[in-house]
């Protein structure tokens, strides 16, 4: 990962060194953990001193709380997005797992931080990711129920539709790479039309 993409990953986040711990994070803990990666680490693989961290981030958990929760408020922004461009239950699901997919496979390295070290936050900083979580959840749920109510979606529990649905993309970080055959748009498109048949839409 670049330094162009950490200022794309994080515009809001400054100055610069902050996002280049969060990327020296990121890159850190997918590589060893988040247990076994120590700040000396983070540092190095910033290029900085040790003690840089603590300028920008008081610990190694909120380093990666900051990188959990941007993570998250970017997909739940992604999710959102589409629901509020599109009316139509099938395509909103369409479009909602191209694109959440797609992200998953083009960020796989900060998704896999994001979705698989959520629970070595502290209780008070993972609770706030998890209502997050939630919301995202709520998002495709609904969008799901309001199928369902339609007759276009055949499901028994959108609960558990939804978070099905969320899991195949989230998957998708745990082993997409660059040498992975689809690109992250064709991965989503291909996806998108897997959950369609999950949910029992008649596809043309």
């Amino acid at each position: 990962m670049t330094m162009s993409l950490s200022a794309e990953l994080w515009p809001d986040v400054q100055p610069e060194t902050a996002r280049r711990l969060m990327l020296a994070g990121v890159e850190s803990f997918a590589r060893r953990g988040y247990h076994a990666t120590t700040t000396r680490d983070i540092a190095s693989a910033a290029g900085m001193s040790p003690a840089a961290l603590y300028v920008h981030f008081p610990s190694k958990a909120a380093l990666l709380f900051a990188i959990s929760k941007y993570g998250h408020e970017q997909t739940l922004s992604l999710v959102e997005s589409v629901v509020a461009r599109e009316t139509d239950p099938v395509e909103r699901i369409r479009l909602l797992v191209e694109d959440f997919v797609a992200w998953h496979a083009r960020r796989h390295t900060v998704a896999r931080v994001v979705q698989y070290e959520l629970h070595a936050l502290p209780d008070e900083e993972f609770e706030i990711v998890a209502k997050l979580r939630r919301r995202i959840e709520q998002v495709v749920r609904e969008v799901i129920t309001e199928g369902a109510a339609t007759g276009v979606f055949t499901v028994g529990d959108p609960h558990t539709a939804a978070r099905a649905v969320l899991s195949l993309g989230v998957d998708v970080s745990r082993w997409y790479s660059e040498r992975t055959r689809q690109t992250p748009k064709k991965l989503g498109q291909e996806y998108s039309e897997l959950v369609l048949r999950m949910l029992g839409t008649k596809l043309s």
